[in-house]
């Protein structure tokens, strides 16, 4: 990973920054994307402190906001023309319906907009640098949570009925569904774009959710959860394998190709998805 740059967003805790980490450690130029500047400032000191690599920058912004999105891709547009990796990680569960800065329900905004205007953004440089370096690579970080989910673009703006499982496990099959489609619009390319399921994490993800739920995640991350470092190696794997190299529109578990859900599948839901989140962000 010598000389290759890295993007990672919700690099300031848990699967995120155990991901910087390994990838600095591997000689990576390091871009972390966090939505407090005091802490995504510490955390970048601390990652070149443990990795030994001071090339790790920083990018500051709150995700589910699309100015922000449209901010951050500017200032690393500014200062880079190479893109080897982007690693879209950010993702957030809300207990209560909250709306985003632009009006979407903020699971919508922070864990699928993020994901598919962020790489719109960023997609030529990606490009530019696949041709002159023979790939890039995009990974989205999505969950088993999706696996029982169901589209749910009818009520982005609505909160009747609102449920965070279900908001939560409808982002993430967004995730998986964008992957697929946006890996066929990229075929004729050399850049690879995959989906991940890290697993169940001991991190703070979920903690904010109050009452039973939060207790509850608490409890099943005590008993099952799996490490950061566990949970980040499959993201550091599609992000620097030569084994992946070429390998395109998988869903990845534990380093291997696994079947996601059969609503994953549906083109009709991925186009519709597609569709629905280009007209929301005014790119194509």
């Amino acid at each position: 990973m010598n000389g290759k740059r890295v993007l990672i967003t919700g690099a300031t805790n848990g699967i995120g920054a155990q991901a910087a980490l390994e990838l600095a450690k591997m000689g990576a130029d390091v871009v972390i994307v966090g939505r407090d500047a005091n802490k995504t400032r510490k955390v970048r000191n601390d990652l070149q402190a443990q990795s030994g690599n001071s090339t790790i920058d920083i990018l500051v912004a709150d995700l589910s906001s699309m100015d922000e999105i449209r901010r951050i891709a500017a200032e690393f547009r500014e200062k880079y023309d190479r893109l080897d990796v982007l690693l879209n990680n950010a993702g957030a569960v809300f207990s209560d319906y909250q709306k985003s800065a632009d009006g979407y329900e903020m699971t919508f905004a922070l864990n699928h907009i993020s994901y598919f205007l962020l790489t719109h953004l960023l997609l030529d440089i990606l490009i530019q640098t696949s041709q002159e370096q023979g790939e890039a690579r995009i990974v989205n970080v999505s969950s088993s949570a999706h696996t029982n989910a169901t589209l749910r673009l009818d009520s982005l703006r609505n909160e009747r009925g609102y449920s965070f499982m279900n908001s939560y496990g409808a982002s993430k099959l967004m995730n998986v569904q964008f992957t697929y489609e946006l890996a066929r619009r990229l075929a004729d390319t050399t850049v690879a774009v995959n989906a991940v399921h890290p697993g169940l994490v001991a991190t703070g993800f979920g903690h904010n959710t109050g009452g039973l739920w939060s207790n509850l995640i608490k409890i099943a991350q005590k008993l099952f959860a799996i490490s950061p470092q566990k949970g980040a190696e499959t993201l550091v794997y599609l992000a620097a394998s030569p084994e992946v190299t070429g390998i395109s529109g998988k869903y990845w578990n534990e380093k291997q190709q696994k079947r996601s859900s059969d609503n994953s599948y549906d083109r009709e839901q991925q186009k519709r998805l597609w569709e629905f989140s280009a007209e929301a962000t005014g790119v194509g």
